[in-house]
């Protein structure tokens, strides 16, 4: 046995890695990463209506809320620690047109929304997307015309639509719609409208992915989607032009980045922390969370254990916070733990 250890410690030169992993404490004492509340935005669908929490089917564990209810449940996240809310309206067919003009109602849903959590939680940061998925009878996240979404009639409604979400009370406005040139738009109409206070979080590099399937069925857009979006969002095997495309944000103003979907593009995620250094984010999207909750629902993988290592991982790629609808679970974990 002696020997054998002499040649072991002879070719490894003294060095044994595991000395550091021998205890709790050393194990500890040395981890490079760490997961917090403070990492943590949750995604919230709200619903018109009053005392509804409806279940959606496609994503365990997730509800649409009417204003009142999702109220209720910022206040709870606040209290849990949660810095901020990301908002996500399903409205009326109705109310959705080839434009999406409903964006542009003072009084919609998603400012609403905003309004009312930020009246009964101040303390509590919120995060509105001006896409138009939501808006249109075509489930795309810019104006149709013909067989286009076209480009800078779109960005001119959405950073109308940012302004109408400020002065609702949005702290933090997140174009997700992959428009050329819509930070710099969205900058200089949140500056002349007096709010320059008012971030941006760039979804710097949203990709035409398949993980989006369950929050089309939380928004009620996946029936109306006509063709792709192929045109707009970038092609899942690019990674040098979405360093690219965000580097265009940069310049035009963007305060923070995002990469959505989150866990197939944690390369991407550390590429544009290195290339930056602006404050970078994830978005676990919905198709991430389903397949999760799926697989251990079905006794598969331990989900809470998964749940916890994937967020880890978006820390060790170098954001500075997740948006995950597992927040108000990591959220309780973390406080009993």
């Amino acid at each position: 046995m002696e020997n054998k250890t002499h040649l072991v410690d002879e070719i490894t030169g003294h060095r044994r890695m595991r000395r550091n992993r021998k205890a709790d404490w050393t194990r500890r004492l040395v981890q490079e990463n760490r997961l917090t509340v403070d990492d943590l935005i949750w995604p919230i669908f709200v619903i018109p209506g009053t005392g509804i929490v409806e279940p959606i089917p496609a994503m365990p564990g997730v509800n649409r809320m009417t204003v009142d209810k999702a109220v209720e449940a910022a206040k709870e996240a606040a209290d849990l620690g949660i810095p901020a809310l990301a908002t996500f309206p399903n409205i009326e067919m109705e109310l959705r047109d080839e434009t999406g003009s409903n964006s542009l109602e003072k009084n919609n849903l998603i400012n609403l929304t905003t309004a009312a959590i930020k009246k009964a939680v101040p303390n509590i940061g919120i995060i509105t997307d001006v896409a138009l998925d939501p808006f249109t009878s075509h489930g795309h996240d810019g104006i149709l015309r013909g067989n286009e979404i076209v480009n800078d009639e779109t960005v001119a409604q959405v950073a109308r639509a940012a302004v109408y979400q400020a002065n609702a009370g949005a702290d933090i406005i997140a174009p997700s719609e992959m428009m050329d040139g819509r930070i710099g738009a969205i900058r200089q109409a949140l500056d002349a409208a007096g709010h320059q206070n008012v971030g941006i979080m760039s979804y710097a590099t949203k990709f035409s992915s398949a993980f989006y399937g369950p929050y089309r069925e939380a928004i009620s857009t996946g029936g109306l989607l006509k063709g792709d979006k192929k045109t707009y969002y970038i092609d899942p095997a690019n990674g040098t032009e979405a360093v690219r495309d965000a580097a265009l944000d940069v310049e035009e103003g963007a305060d923070m980045l995002m990469v959505k979907p989150g866990l197939p593009y944690l390369d991407i995620c550390w590429r544009l922390k290195e290339a930056f250094g602006l404050p970078t984010f994830a978005y676990q999207v919905s198709g991430e969370y389903a397949m999760i909750k799926a697989a251990a629902a079905n006794g598969w993988i331990d989900g809470e254990r998964v749940m916890l290592e994937t967020l880890l991982a978006f820390k060790r790629a170098g954001c500075d916070g997740i948006l995950t609808y597992f927040a108000m679970d990591v959220a309780r974990h973390l406080a009993k733990n």
